[in-house]
């Protein structure tokens, strides 16, 4: 079930209603169903993968609290161990099975060894990677003591399972999230209109531009040979807006929904486009993936605690994972790698940046220098979705071979920018859609509240606003076929 359907448009409000007329003891009961439904929707055996997965570290939780009580940290180790490794085997044989076989083989084959082997042709389960992440997260958490086991399974499972982030996050942690489903929900006029207007801004992100986007950058990386390096660098360019608004939607879609039915769900994006470095970038960009490889690979592995090179070593072994956890493809081991360097470089020549500012009279501090340093970090990260979006590495490079030597930039004025998929009206609507979601960045990342803004206004103004962006995004939104909704893109991790 999509968030963008009519069948989202049914099942929300029904879940809403019931949520706040059943009694409060009962409510937790009813999300799980509805959560569990919501996942069926799109395959229902594959809701046997959650229930494992639940199952596991549900258990899990369970031995590590009985055994710290007997102080047997032997044992608690145990447990974490065989949690973690049999969550990852399930994520290996759905995910990766296929392309470790494909890449030994191809080794093999440089040594003339034949190796002849099934393949593991099955559809890659919505949403596997982000709830078996959520779900170990409660496992290293008891095991640290930062929360108590959970006993009652059924409020666990919703955890793990609950309907509005369960197949994009944010990745929830047991400390924020478990809390809240204890907690005793009634319905509240002020915060569901503020959800309500989180999940408006969500489908405008969405439907508005990511899906309009999409049509341009689908059609020019398809036929990427037939097209000039000018195309493909306006595509390029698109692509990471359409990424931030599709995921980014989701994101305030969910965050929305559920705070509509009383639950906080963490901030997963904060302005990424305006920051002025890459490391920054990633403290602003899918932040509950970000803080997950912080505090259970990152900060395990050494951090910064053990000297520099080690803490370098540690920031390229989280992106060379935080890429493969992304696709089992070569394309996004390459755009891990590089986020990392980037970071590494960034981080080397810090110093020696600083000095050289000094030395040439720069303030860093002024305007023309943070924009310099906004549209540098914006140009390193674009490069980096190249490989990101491309169907192979022969594609990434073909790409950028073309930008560098066969740009012929006259090709989009002469008309060809109107042949791309979008027709002049389209593409104007694209462009102001592109202005407002600059504006709303701008406005946040200047510490403004843009819906606390709007709901300072008259009450006729806010009714006119909410109409209007409703009817802009149902006239202007882009649909498919029959008005089929179009998936997210992070539902393929």
């Amino acid at each position: 079930m999509l968030f963008n359907s009519i069948h989202f448009l049914l099942f929300f409000p029904i879940v809403l209603c019931v949520y706040f007329i059943i009694p409060s003891r009962v409510k937790y009961i009813w999300l799980l169903a509805a959560s569990y439904y919501f996942y069926m929707c799109w395959n229902a055996k594959y809701a046997l993968l959650l229930l494992f997965s639940t199952g596991a570290t549900y258990l899990s939780g369970y031995l590590i609290e009985f055994f710290d009580k007997r102080s047997q940290e032997k044992y608690k180790k145990y447990c974490v161990a065989g949690c973690f490794t049999a969550n990852l085997m399930i994520l290996f044989l759905f995910k990766y099975f296929d392309f470790a076989v494909h890449n030994i083989n191809r080794l093999l084959a440089g040594f003339h060894f034949s190796l002849v082997t099934p393949s593991f042709d099955v559809i890659l389960p919505v949403g596997i990677s982000f709830y078996t992440f959520q779900a170990l997260s409660y496992t290293m958490d008891v095991y640290r003591k930062d929360i108590p086991a959970e006993k009652n399974f059924f409020k666990y499972a919703l955890f793990v399972s609950f309907f509005p982030q369960l197949v994009a996050g944010p990745i929830e942690r047991s400390k924020n999230l478990l809390s809240q489903i204890n907690q005793v929900h009634r319905f509240d006029f002020d915060r569901a209109r503020a959800g309500f207007l989180l999940m408006l801004w969500g489908y405008f992100q969405k439907l508005i531009l990511a899906d309009r986007i999409a049509v341009i950058v689908n059609q020019v990386y398809s036929q990427s040979f037939d097209y000039p390096g000018s195309c493909l660098a306006l595509a390029s360019i698109l692509f990471a807006i359409q990424i931030y608004c599709d995921f980014s939607g989701y994101s305030m879609i969910a965050i929305g929904a559920s705070k509509v039915m009383g639950f906080s769900l963490m901030e997963n994006f904060n302005c990424p486009y305006l920051a002025k470095s890459t490391a920054q970038f990633w403290k602003r960009w899918h932040i509950s993936l970000t803080s997950w490889f912080r505090d259970y690979l990152y900060i395990p592995l050494g951090g910064n605690r053990r000297g520099t090179p080690r803490r370098y070593v540690n920031i390229m072994i989280v992106f060379l994972i935080s890429g493969l956890w992304h696709g089992a493809a070569w394309t996004f081991i390459i755009w891990g790698a590089l986020n990392g360097f980037f970071q590494v470089i960034g981080s080397i020549t810090k110093k020696h940046r600083e000095s050289l500012y000094g030395k040439m009279g720069l303030h860093t501090d002024s305007v023309g220098h943070r924009c310099l340093q906004i549209l540098t970090t914006f140009l390193l990260v674009d490069f980096t979705w190249i490989f990101f979006r491309a169907e192979s590495m022969s594609q990434a490079f073909s790409v950028l071979k073309k930008i560098a030597f066969s740009f012929d930039p006259w090709y989009l004025a002469d008309g060809g920018l109107y042949t791309l998929g979008l027709n002049q009206k389209q593409f104007g609507v694209m462009i102001l859609g592109i202005i407002i979601l600059a504006a709303g960045d701008l406005l946040k990342n200047r510490g403004l509240c843009v819906s606390e803004i709007l709901l300072r206004q008259d009450l006729w103004f806010r009714w006119l606003l909410f109409i209007g962006s409703i009817v802009f995004i149902l006239v202007f939104g882009i649909w498919g076929a029959g008005y089929d909704a179009q998936a997210f893109v992070y539902f393929q991790f």
